[in-house]
């Protein structure tokens, strides 16, 4: 059943979750052969909120309204009166005179998107609120997991990094196991919380979070930015330590591990150069599925549903 917006990824049943990825496929085949754009949103409109700076998930959400035909419209926050002091129920109220059919919101304060959902008709998109959520980033994820197994129910998934501050691990990992895939936390004692999902493995050393056979490892931006203390010596030692060095990326080449990342990378901190060029890296894969996922995403949602 459709809903009228997507904030987070807690809320969808499985069988949602595998209408949408399912979705994605014919989406992900139109724009790679010769078909650039369908009608399926021709007279509707996208609004881009986007209180954090952001490039690939601002950029993605784009081309798919775009191919999708519907029209897109950036709303400059920098310029606007929010930064004179307007409160979100104003600006909602302004938004809400440009009748949009869409609003893709990214902030920095978990539960925002949730309350522009309630304060409008337009469906709302989280786009990633705080250590929050990221579900569209988390789809994506599951559809490029699912391109390479097909059949993922006990495929093992180690999400290595900056656990604690990361909506992606949230999403990402309560994604997998919707779709029974096992999944583990690899990242210093400090940014790997002791208490979270159930099933979920916490290891903090490299070595023993290869020892349980992950057939993907995800590696998680370090968000310099969100942590208000330093958790770890040094970036330098943080790649020492839990990075794809080049000796540990011999080690997954010779195992046939993929890597995934959600970008933007931090070359020399979570992974070397030769990451990318590496043949079972999935990391260019996830960029364009991004694009598949939210026109799929965008042609499930319903404006104007009914809110309680």
């Amino acid at each position: 059943m459709p809903h009228k917006d997507l904030l987070d990824i807690v809320s969808l049943e499985r069988g949602e979750i595998e209408h949408l990825l399912d979705q994605a496929v014919p989406f992900k085949d139109l724009f790679t052969r010769s078909v650039k754009k369908v009608p399926a949103l021709k007279g509707k409109s996208v609004l881009m909120l986007f209180y954090e700076a952001s490039t690939r998930t601002h950029s993605s959400f784009e081309v798919a309204a775009k191919r999708l035909s519907a029209d897109v419209t950036n709303f400059d926050v920098a310029h606007s009166s929010i930064t004179k002091g307007e409160s979100v129920r104003e600006t909602i109220e302004t938004l809400q005179a440009m009748r949009s059919d869409f609003i893709i919101v990214r902030h920095g304060r978990a539960g925002l998107p949730g309350t522009i959902a309630r304060l409008t008709r337009a469906s709302v998109i989280n786009a990633g609120d705080g250590a929050h959520a990221h579900p569209t980033q988390a789809l994506l994820d599951a559809f490029t997991i699912k391109e390479k197994f097909p059949d993922p129910s006990g495929k093992r998934v180690l999400i290595v990094g900056d656990i604690l501050h990361s909506r992606v691990a949230r999403s990402t990992s309560t994604i997998l196991k919707k779709i029974g895939v096992e999944v583990a936390y690899l990242g210093p004692g400090s940014l790997v919380p002791r208490v979270g999902p159930e099933n979920i493995r916490r290891f903090t050393d490299y070595q023993a979070a290869m020892a349980w056979a992950p057939d993907v490892v995800y590696l998680l931006r370090v968000h310099m930015e969100r942590q208000d203390v330093q958790y770890f010596p040094s970036l330098r030692e943080y790649h020492r330590l839990y990075g794809v060095t080049d000796a540990r990326l011999a080690e997954i080449r010779a195992r046939g591990l993929y890597i995934m990342h959600p970008g933007p990378v931090n070359r020399g901190v979570e992974l070397c150069d030769a990451v990318m060029d590496y043949e079972r890296s999935l990391i260019n894969d996830q960029v364009e599925n991004g694009i598949a996922v939210r026109m799929a995403v965008l042609y499930w949602l319903k404006p104007g549903a009914v809110m309680g």
